[in-house]
């Protein structure tokens, strides 16, 4: 194959990994899109492999995650040039995990391709643990997985492995794709035999009615779970700003007095806890005047009161630092619970190695300040215990996890999506959410400032949901369960047992010996006569 051909593969590989995702819609894409970047990566040199797969990553975050630049564009507002600017240093920091995946196929494919094709799910999924977990700048957003999340059936198995088991399905089709194909081509050997030549095709073929007679007959296998209590979610569809003048209050005087009708209301029929989302406009309970309010709406209202707020504690040098929190007030207005969100936002709520980025002054002065919190906060409703994680935190598992293993028996995921308007962002958002209900087999409770809010039962249906940008109130239905899945109990033990295998498939690649090139056409000639190549006396040409 030609390198063009490769690089342009890989690059439409890209694109077609990016349709599987909300707001194209198109999951099936998924397995098949990985396919056309693991042949790209089976020959070519390895500064080419770094490069497809940097196009790789650039192509499907160009086409999955446009909402970066929406952001930093409208609500910057930075000029049209730095946002861009922005939406490619994000992309630079995601897609290293896609170069390595390129190098280490090309580097296993130069001492076997069968063997690089067999590597290739589980170190694509080795990777994906990666992002999730790389300090400062993970960006798990997007993980194959979530596009097979959608069938009710397929991702219970969620509940075992995590979303990396979805993932690692998928990818491994992709590989058996290419399997076939390279069979069928004749650059990967058939098994020998009548009956093994078969093989890889059979085992497609069996591969493939397995997962959709799951995916068509297994929904109607899974149980259905039974709420015993309701919640009030408040939608507030306040406006987005960067930043609130002092007036904020005045200006809005209307729209909170609205909000209060709503929540009081919703609390005193049957005094269910009432929920606003991760703080949408200046919201902290250190200012009097929003003070007295929340107080009000709870006491009022008769019911626990769990909202997003600008916490404010000890920072460095004793200075006061800025918290990105949730705080919940009791019906007599006291404060019982906080919890300060623990994994914040790159260049949005912080700047990672802020020395470093010196060149971009103008995203250093736009991006929130806020400290992380250090602890798991677990907090008590009547009927049982529930833990709140905000916004971002919901896309990565073992965080999500963690609140589990301390106690809760109720998810409440604050979020404020105001900020990506109707981009892909939010229903993003709530497809990886959602998986963390099945993960942990807890209800989720998911309020956002301007959708999707709704109620998410422990097998992922969705069983109440909002319209979007629209103010209203929410009766989601809930209950409290304290039974542990296989996930909650061992964590990510399968990205980590594929990093395991691969390792291994890579030890027995550096073990093989690097086959020779191609013999050129001219020896192959010479080579095969009888008695092999004769030795001949040189002579002068003679001219013409």
């Amino acid at each position: 194959m030609a390198r063009r051909w490769r690089i342009l593969l890989s690059l439409c590989s890209g694109v077609l990994f990016a349709l599987a995702f909300p707001n194209f819609n198109l999951p099936v894409l998924a397995w098949v899109a990985i396919a056309p970047l693991i042949v790209a990566s089976l020959d070519g040199g390895m500064g080419e492999a770094a490069l497809r797969g940097l196009l790789f990553g650039a192509a499907f975050f160009l086409f999955s995650t446009p909402w970066i630049y929406t952001v930093m564009r409208q609500y910057g507002p930075l000029p049209s040039w730095e946002a861009a600017g922005v939406m490619a240093l994000m992309i630079l920091a995601a897609s290293p995990y896609f170069v390595a995946f390129t190098l280490l196929m090309r580097w296993i494919a130069r001492r076997g391709k069968g063997l690089a094709v067999i590597a290739a799910p589980f170190l694509w999924v080795a990777l994906e643990l990666a992002r999730a977990r790389m300090p400062d700048i993970a960006f798990p957003w997007n993980l194959t997985g979530y596009a097979a999340s959608g069938n009710l059936a397929l991702v219970q198995l969620t509940s075992i492995t995590g979303i990396y088991g979805l993932s690692l399905i998928v990818a491994a089709y992709n590989a058996m794709v290419v399997w076939l194909m390279g069979c069928a081509m004749g650059w990967l050997k058939r098994p020998r035999g009548q009956a093994l030549s078969h093989l890889p095709g059979g085992a497609m073929a069996a591969f493939t009615a397995l997962i959709l007679g799951v995916a068509l007959i297994g929904p109607r296998f899974v149980p259905a779970a039974q709420a015993s209590q309701v919640a009030h979610l408040v939608q507030p569809d306040l406006p987005q700003s960067m930043e609130y003048p002092a007036n904020w209050g005045v200006i809005h005087a209307g729209d909170m007095a609205e909000l209060d009708r709503l929540s009081i209301a919703a609390g005193q029929k049957d005094h269910g806890p009432v929920v606003w989302p991760e703080v949408p406009a200046p919201f902290s309970l250190t200012d009097a005047e929003f003070a007295r309010r929340a107080q009000a709406i709870a006491r009022d209202s008769g019911s626990d009161f769990l909202l997003g707020v600008i916490g404010w504690g000890p920072g460095a040098n004793g200075r006061l630092a800025a918290y990105n929190s949730a705080a919940m007030l009791d019906p007599a207005g006291r404060v019982e619970f906080q919890y300060d969100k623990i994994h914040l936002v790159p260049f949005s709520e912080y700047v990672p190695w802020r020395d470093f980025f010196w060149f971009a002054k103008n995203l250093t002065g736009l991006a929130g300040d806020f400290r992380s919190g250090t602890r798991y906060a677990v907090g008590e409703l009547p009927g049982g215990r529930f833990s709140t994680f905000i916004c971002y935190e919901a896309v990565f598992p073992h965080e999500v996890r963690q609140f589990v293993l301390d106690g809760a028996d109720l998810l409440i995921n604050l979020s404020n999506d105001g900020w990506f308007g109707r981009s892909s962002a939010p229903a993003q958002s709530l497809q990886m959410a959602r998986v963390r209900a099945v993960e942990n087999r807890r209800w989720l409770l998911r309020d956002t400032n301007n959708g999707y809010t709704a109620s998410v039962d422990p097998y992922g249906r969705i069983v109440a949901r909002m319209a979007v940008d629209v103010r209203g109130e929410l009766d989601a239905p809930y209950a409290f369960r304290s039974d542990t899945t296989i996930y909650v109990l061992w964590g990510d033990w399968l990205p980590e047992l594929c990093a395991g295998i691969g390792l291994i498939l890579l030890l027995m690649a550096a073990l093989r010996r690097r086959p020779f090139g191609p013999i050129p056409d001219g020896f192959r000639s010479v080579a095969s006569r009888p008695g092999g190549p004769r030795q001949t006396r040189s002579r002068p040409a003679r001219s013409s």
